[in-house]
């Protein structure tokens, strides 16, 4: 008798299914235990060679995936060796298409950004300020297709405070209520069971098909933060957390089926 979930997924069509994953990279550094915080703070502002032998192994993963959205990279200062990371990751995992969104510039020292990874043609991006006392939290929106069918792929890194996360949600969930088919992606600093994740679902429709699995710390995982949410519309076949400490997060990776309605380009 053949595997259901392997039948099911041979009903569609290639161009309709997504590989998809989340992850906060930590600018490429990889920690194993909570003295490396400060025992390796010097990395969070100085270049040093490690940093991509680590970013080589986390491109070796990505390249399994369709769209990868990241958290957690640099645009290009002096400690990543004046090397936009998103760029980096996409030549070495073999992405034609790229993108990056700097939320907070710290001079030529540091240029915090989000970043995505793409096989399929953004049709667009557009940059979001997300609300909160203290600037420098963003969210991207990677449109695929055209008109009220197209997938908008949000990419998002939350707040430390719930306060902030709260006014930053009730923002996203004014994004996502503009648009049919959605998937929410991110380092949302907080867990499925929160005020915070339940006033986004209240105020969408969205759901968390992963609920409750623990992306943090990488070396012994105690809170669920990372998460991947879609609309109705947005059939999920696979979610899993993936054993891979290449940072202080674990990645979050799930495979979608699309509405025939939406157009992926090459």
């Amino acid at each position: 008798m053949p595997n259901t979930a392997n039948a099911k997924r041979l009903q569609h069509a290639p161009d309709r299914t997504l590989r998809l994953l989340s992850y906060n990279i930590q600018i490429g550094i990889r920690t194993r235990r909570y003295g490396q915080y400060l025992t390796h703070s010097w990395k969070h502002v100085i270049n040093h060679p490690q940093r991509f032998d680590n970013l080589d192994r986390i491109a070796n993963l990505m390249r399994e995936y369709d769209v990868v959205g990241v958290q957690e990279a640099d645009a290009g200062s002096a400690r990543s060796g004046f090397v936009n990371i998103t760029q980096y990751l996409a030549a070495s995992a073999g992405f034609p298409f790229w993108d990056d969104q700097t939320n907070r510039r710290i001079g030529r020292f540091a240029q915090h950004s989000l970043g995505v990874l793409s096989r399929y043609k953004p049709s667009g991006i557009t940059e979001h300020k997300l609300p909160g006392r203290i600037p420098g939290r963003g969210a991207m929106a990677v449109r695929f297709g055209d008109g009220a069918e197209s997938l908008v792929i949000l990419i998002v890194h939350l707040a430390l405070s719930r306060r902030g996360r709260m006014s930053q949600l009730d923002f996203i969930g004014d994004l996502v209520n503009d648009y049919r088919h959605v998937v929410l992606m991110g380092d949302m600093n907080c867990r499925s069971q929160s005020e915070e994740m339940e006033l986004l679902l209240n105020k969408t429709l969205m759901s968390e098909p992963l609920h409750g699995l623990n992306t943090f710390p990488s070396w012994r995982p105690k809170r669920n933060i990372d998460h991947i949410l879609v609309t109705p519309t947005v059939e999920v076949e696979r979610a899993e957390v993936l054993d891979y400490p290449l940072s202080d997060h674990l990645p979050v990776s799930m495979e979608v089926v699309l509405p025939e309605s939406v157009e992926l380009r090459t």
